[in-house]
């Protein structure tokens, strides 16, 4: 049996976390899991601590990016084969990890990740949202050829190879479309399956309607950038 690493990335989610690891053990008591606390400064370590959870605390705040890099350093150095993505608010339902994981450990693909917009089932994100993600979308097939639904998707599996990458180069601001792109630029094989996600279970999401809209804006630029300066660097591999 190969070995899967769940990476959950943590900012003040104690409302969460107790029902994400359930979950996550009824539909896949075979995966460890990590929970990466990024410097919460609610209860969070004190939930992991009280349910003797499996948790990693950082000692500076990271970001989302930084916070998943950590997850994919563990995994690297601890010989894991898979890894999977599970965001802590408890959107990504675990009943569906094995579907995202398939394709990954059949040798199909390097990365896939978990769609919603593909049956359109469940939680769809607000309709300004979606036509940023759909944005996103459009730009990252331009620049590589791939096409992507849900790009800011964090539901997502990689094989071994694509983690002992990203442990050492991942973005480090709001990165998942950047991942893709730059997954996709260095030779791996990038798909997407459909699940269905939910809303938040608790707590808040620290993206603002303001702050997504310079989000969309900025990771825009920042695509186009690394593609066109991706060559020059050295950074894509032949």
């Amino acid at each position: 049996m190969k070995k899967v690493l769940v990476i959950i990335p943590c900012y003040n989610e104690e409302a969460n976390l107790e029902r994400v690891v359930a979950r996550l053990h009824e539909a896949a008591p075979w995966a460890d899991y990590l929970i990466v606390n990024d410097c919460s400064t609610d209860s969070s370590v004190e939930v992991c601590r009280k349910n003797g959870f499996s948790y990693l605390n950082q000692a500076v705040n990271l970001g989302i990016g930084g916070t998943v890099q950590t997850g994919y350093l563990y995994a690297r150095d601890h010989g894991y084969d898979a890894t999977v993505q599970l965001d802590g608010d408890g959107q990504h339902d675990p009943a569906y990890l094995a579907n995202v994981l398939e394709p990954v450990l059949d040798g199909k693909l390097d990365m896939c990740v978990g769609s919603r917009f593909i049956t359109k089932e469940g939680f769809q994100t607000s309709l300004p949202r979606r036509m940023g993600i759909n944005i996103l979308s459009w730009i990252i097939h331009l620049l590589c050829g791939v096409r992507v639904r849900d790009t800011t998707s964090g539901f997502r599996a990689c094989g071994k190879e694509l983690t002992a990458f990203f442990a050492d180069h991942y973005a480090q601001d709001y990165p998942e479309p950047e991942a893709i792109l730059t997954a996709v630029l260095n030779g791996f094989k990038v798909g997407e399956v459909p699940v269905v996600m939910a809303e938040r279970l608790g707590g808040k999401s620290s993206i603002s309607a303001l702050r997504s809209a310079y989000y969309m804006v900025k990771v825009c630029v920042a695509l186009v950038v690394f593609r066109v300066t991706a060559d020059h660097r050295g950074e894509v591999r032949t």
